[in-house]
């Protein structure tokens, strides 16, 4: 286990640098901090998904259990991105969300519209956390044309926003509120 915080500021990145997970410095805006950052970022947006308790915000346990293995992932995902030449993300797990992904998306009917962000609460919050890890994963192919990084790592982060569009719509349909439908027809006439 590695170091305990006792001590949550530095100070030492006061000077507009931070360290990396090798004990190296890089500017707080480098490639590698931004992709990091943004998986930190997605982390906390799936933890606002987990965050609905609401009767018509419920994340199903089924749900609640993949995001919570998410989450630790996503953790393991920064680390491997903080720490250069670090392997945390494997095949299998990419294996496992499209399992998971594939089991989801069985149950739901075939899409032949575009759907909006919404469709109840829990359903919104995945719409924002899909949006965030579709940044993170181009933050992080960014990163990859500039350092070496894992294909694994890019491959987890797309298949992750997939499942996380498959579950908003799963969760807008559960809520009752069912999925907001763009209306492309609306501007004609």
């Amino acid at each position: 286990m590695g170091n305990r915080l006792s001590k949550i500021y530095t100070r030492t990145g006061d000077d507009g640098t931070t360290g990396l997970g090798d004990g190296s410095r890089v500017a707080k805006d480098s490639a590698r901090v931004g992709a990091y950052g943004t998986v930190d970022e997605a982390n906390s947006c799936i933890g606002l998904i987990l965050a609905c308790d609401s009767r018509a915000s419920e994340v199903p346990d089924d749900i609640r259990n993949l995001l919570t293995t998410v989450q630790h992932q996503l953790f393991d995902l920064g680390g491997e991105l903080c720490i250069p030449g670090h392997a945390a993300i494997v095949d299998a797990d990419v294996e496992r969300l499209e399992q998971q992904l594939d089991a989801f998306n069985e149950d739901l009917p075939p899409l032949k519209d575009f759907i909006l962000p919404g469709g109840g609460e829990a359903a919104a919050r995945c719409h924002i956390a899909r949006t965030v890890v579709r940044r993170a994963e181009r933050e992080t192919v960014a990163l990859s044309r500039l350092e070496a990084v894992r294909p694994e790592a890019v491959r987890y982060l797309n298949r992750l926003s997939d499942l996380l569009f498959v579950l908003a719509r799963v969760l807008a349909r559960a809520s009752g509120h069912g999925e907001v439908l763009w209306q492309h027809e609306r501007r004609k006439g």
